[in-house]
């Protein structure tokens, strides 16, 4: 009997504490995963360490955004299927509510000039974020591949092609992250014992969300979708993607609105994935950012829901160890090469200098997302204030 079968929890609770940890869940996947080990372990104790840390590692294999599948897993395991939902809806609620709120505010046909200055201003730190995120993803990936020279190499491969892929693939950065997987099951498999069986159905989702929309809400339910299932790795490795088919496919938004959305999606509390939300209040207001949230969230709520009975297995088949290793790399890459386009969408030149030091506020000085965010925001203000030129 696990702790959360000997002490029933009551749903309340968990709208309650899962409510909480959403409204105040600032600074992204570490705040979470620490707010919900103090929960959920530290203070009341519903959850031993060990099946914390599993279920850490299990969502951290799963395409989607990690920290929001754990809150979703935590709950499930003290109340089922129906704790899960409960769980994972008001974990998400509070930013979701936020992020449209601030759309309305951003995406107005005249915003105040001061919104455009705080947008263009947060925005221009998107870029160096994109590398913050994929330094700080480094390192775990290396420890995933055994310390040889073959595996250093292919490592270093992997991470080249994502960065390619990141800044030139738009679309198609899908199936490059499926090929560095597969070539990676190939190298590692052993061919005696059949491991590479499953393989095609590590990557038959991927290939599935590999299609074409006509326009409209069906396309923007495709676009969201994909996000909810591709973003392997963190929330990230989607924005290239998004930001193709935001802007250049379906035109929904600017690029400079597209920077705007990713910052949001920054410093609200959540995950970054809830900038689809963004792009859905862009595309068909209120109405499509509700949609797009949905969609993108929907698949987290199954994969746990359905598959969380499974997840020992999940970490132990070596078929997926391996595919995750070649495409956990390249998706590094991908985050990194992502910050070429987001740059290249900055439009005035004293951008350039709010890049310049955000690049140093997080890889240098190692300070924190969200302050970089709003710090750069407020630059921004400043200077459209004192006359700086603006895009909308």
């Amino acid at each position: 009997m696990t702790r959360a079968e000997a002490v029933r929890v009551p749903l309340g609770t968990i709208m309650k504490e899962w409510g909480r940890i959403g409204s105040i869940g600032f600074g992204g996947p570490p705040t979470h995963i620490a707010l919900l080990r103090t929960l959920c372990v530290d203070q009341r104790a519903w959850i031993t360490a060990r099946e914390f840390e599993d279920g850490i590692a299990a969502t951290n294999l799963l395409p989607g955004p990690a920290s929001t599948q754990l809150a979703i897993f935590c709950a499930w395991r003290l109340r089922g299927w129906v704790g899960a939902v409960i769980g994972g809806v008001f974990f998400i609620a509070p930013g979701l509510i936020l992020i449209l709120a601030l759309s309305a505010l951003f995406l107005a046909a005249n915003p105040p000039v001061w919104v455009l200055g705080a947008a263009a201003g947060a925005g221009a730190a998107v870029p160096a974020v994109a590398l913050h995120a994929a330094i700080g993803l480094m390192p775990a990936s290396r420890n995933r591949m055994r310390e040889t020279r073959g595996t250093r190499i292919r490592w270093v491969v992997y991470l080249v092609v994502g960065i390619a892929a990141g800044a030139l693939a738009g679309t198609y950065l899908v199936l490059v992250l499926i090929a560095c997987g597969l070539v990676e099951i190939v190298i590692t498999r052993d061919w005696r014992s059949g491991t590479g069986n499953k393989a095609a159905s590590v990557v038959f989702l991927p290939l599935l969300t590999h299609v074409g929309a006509v326009g409209g809400l069906g396309a923007l339910a495709w676009v969201a979708m994909k996000v909810g299932l591709l973003s392997y790795g963190g929330g990230f490795v989607i924005i290239p993607l998004m930001q193709h088919d935001a802007v250049t496919i379906y035109h929904w938004m600017t690029g400079a609105q597209f920077l705007n959305a990713v910052a949001l999606g920054q410093i609200t509390p959540g995950p970054v994935v809830q900038t689809v939300a963004v792009v859905g209040f862009a595309a068909a207001g209120l109405g499509g950012g509700l949609l797009a949230a949905l969609v993108a969230f929907v698949p987290s709520f199954f994969f746990v829901i359905f598959g969380g009975r499974y997840f020992d297995r999940l970490r132990a088949n070596p078929t997926i160890q391996a595919f995750l290793t070649g495409a956990g790399a390249t998706v590094i890459g991908a985050i990194a090469g992502s910050a070429i386009p987001l740059g290249l969408a900055l439009t005035q030149l004293w951008q350039a200098g709010v890049l310049a030091a955000a690049l140093v506020w997080l890889l240098a000085l190692r300070r924190g997302v969200v302050s970089a965010l709003i710090a750069a925001g407020v630059i921004g203000v400043i200077a459209v204030l004192l006359g700086a030129p603006v895009s909308h």
